[in-house]
């Protein structure tokens, strides 16, 4: 099987993030257009229902199997690899099928009862094919991480983007006059087609390896002898499945809760401050699909090195060797945060021309301005999460992230309700989150291994990112361009990186040594 070392399966799922993020903005640039700030937040309202759901259903269970698969490869045992991947697709197909039925049973009283708006109800029924299907692609995912294979993935989520990106957009255009209700559940049906087409690249995948596999497999036991490593009974593996994926599934669901409260009580909150469940679902849904989706763009290489991070980590903790635990996550933290603070600068400077540009919709560009300082918490939050859950510790994740969602369900509940704030409110809230849980992540991590933060990493990269922001101002309004306002925000967007570049050069933030570790880079040099 294709195997790939940290740096290169980092830059595979990397380079499927980025170009699944600058995908998914095509929808996020044109559904808002098909079905306006109402639209969008009808199927914002839903959504938190299904991650719920899924995160119940598949939470732990893909990190466990991938887990339990890289043990098993590591013995060289791919028979073994493919019982854990069965063990774990009857266990989850099993809660995909009964939490599929719980959803459609419950719709009516989830979008009537917990919900401001009972449109929701339509999304909530076009979503509840998708719970066994992700529940089964899912478990495919886990076993090809755990074989440090992370092509299949890479190549399933990038097709599943294009396909749910057109007939997202397709349905919720052919359901428009039937009313916005019908349009949001269009676009959630869109949804669905493309977890079918990426679990179909999946299994295509599985079935053309797994062939291969086991004809070199008996090709290469054809010429040695000895006796075989004795195989794990079901139950066995049915409980150390368990054993890992509960604690992780715990603090996803956390998370998961968090996101499903939050849209709850923002709702009824607004409703107190006195704003109609119309416009409540329409700030909602700017806030939840417009500027958080913004937002996270960066975070591609975060979640990515969060992905690559468990097995690199778990196989240096196994060793013992903590240099290899300290460097990894050095390198990951740096990363984050080098890689993320220009474009938060960026989305600073320049929410309203962005906000303009991508949705057509200047008023959205306030809430974009007040979290994008505070974006870089969430880039490093991530590879912190990753190496607490690959160090055996995702019980202090769990509380860490029970902590966090308190702390912010409880300051939307007194923020959001307020007329001065309302939706707002919910922002400080969210940033309160981001900064805390980060912050107690960060605290565990060096509690746990006696990691010593670079200080003079945080603070290069803060020097750069605001001289980079003041160049991009200064160019922006002090440079006379030729051309549309998008010329000149590009140009100037052009300048402030080239600028912030420059300076983590200087600085020693960037060095050729980093280059060298890029496949393109070291085969040009």
């Amino acid at each position: 099987m294709s195997k790939q070392t940290f740096i290169q399966g980092t830059l595979i799922l990397l380079a499927a993030g980025i170009i699944n993020r600058m995908l998914g903005f095509i929808p996020r640039i044109a559904l808002p257009r098909i079905v306006g700030p109402e639209g969008v937040g009808l199927y914002q309202l839903g959504y938190p229902f299904f991650i719920v759901l899924v995160t119940i259903i598949t939470g732990g269970i893909p990190l466990a199997i991938a887990k339990m698969v890289a043990e098993a490869e590591g013995e060289n045992r791919p028979e073994e690899s493919r019982r854990i991947l069965r063990t774990g697709l009857a266990l989850s197909l099993s809660l995909g099928i009964l939490f599929t039925l719980v959803a459609l049973f419950s719709a009516s009283w989830v979008s009537s009862r917990l919900l401001t708006d009972s449109r929701v109800y339509y999304t909530f029924i076009s979503m509840t094919p998708m719970i066994s299907i992700v529940a089964v692609s899912s478990v495919y995912r886990g076993y090809f991480q755990g074989t440090q294979n992370m092509i299949p993935s890479a190549l399933s989520s990038i097709l599943e983007s294009i396909i749910r990106i057109f007939f997202m957009l397709w349905f919720s255009w052919l359901l428009l006059p039937k009313g916005i209700a019908f349009a949001a559940a269009g676009a959630m049906l869109g949804v669905t087609v493309g977890e079918i087409a990426g679990l179909m690249v999946l299994l295509l995948q599985y079935h053309f390896i797994v062939k291969r596999d086991r004809k070199g497999a008996a090709e290469l036991l054809s010429g040695q002898q000895g006796a075989a490593m004795p195989a794990a009974n079901s139950n066995f593996l049915l409980k150390r499945l368990l054993g890992i994926a509960v604690p992780v599934t715990a603090g996803r669901l956390v998370g998961s809760f968090s996101y499903l409260l939050e849209s709850i009580i923002t709702a009824r909150s607004l409703a107190l401050a006195g704003i109609t469940a119309a416009a409540a679902t329409a700030q909602y849904g700017s806030l939840q699909g417009m500027v958080i989706p913004l937002l996270l763009l960066p975070g591609v290489l975060s979640s990515s090195l969060a992905v690559s991070l468990v097995p690199s980590l778990s196989e240096a903790s196994a060793r013992h060797d903590s240099a290899a635990i300290h460097k990894r996550i050095h390198q990951a933290l740096r990363l984050a945060l080098v890689t993320g603070a220009p474009f938060a600068a960026i989305m600073y400077i320049f929410a309203v021309p962005l906000c303009t540009l991508m949705y057509g919709n200047a008023e959205t560009a306030p809430m974009l301005r007040m979290m994008a300082p505070f974006a870089l918490f969430l880039y490093v939050q991530a590879p912190l999460q990753a190496v607490l859950q690959a160090m055996d510790r995702p019980g202090r994740a769990l509380i860490n992230t029970l902590i966090g969602a308190v702390v912010k369900i409880t300051l939307i509940l007194i923020l959001a309700s307020r007329p001065e704030y309302g939706i707002y409110g919910a922002i400080m809230a969210i940033i309160v989150n981001s900064i805390l849980v980060t912050l107690l992540h960060g605290l565990s991590v060096v509690r746990l291994i006696k990691l010593s933060f670079r200080l003079s990493v945080l603070l290069k990269t803060l020097t750069a990112m605001i001289i980079m922001a003041a160049g991009m101002s200064y160019v922006y309004t002090s440079v006379p361009i030729a051309g549309e306002r998008w010329l000149q925000f590009l140009i100037s967007s052009v300048c402030g990186m080239a600028v912030y570049l420059g300076i983590c050069f200087l600085t020693g933030l960037i060095s050729v040594r980093d280059l060298d570790r890029l496949p393109f880079f070291k085969r040009r040099r």
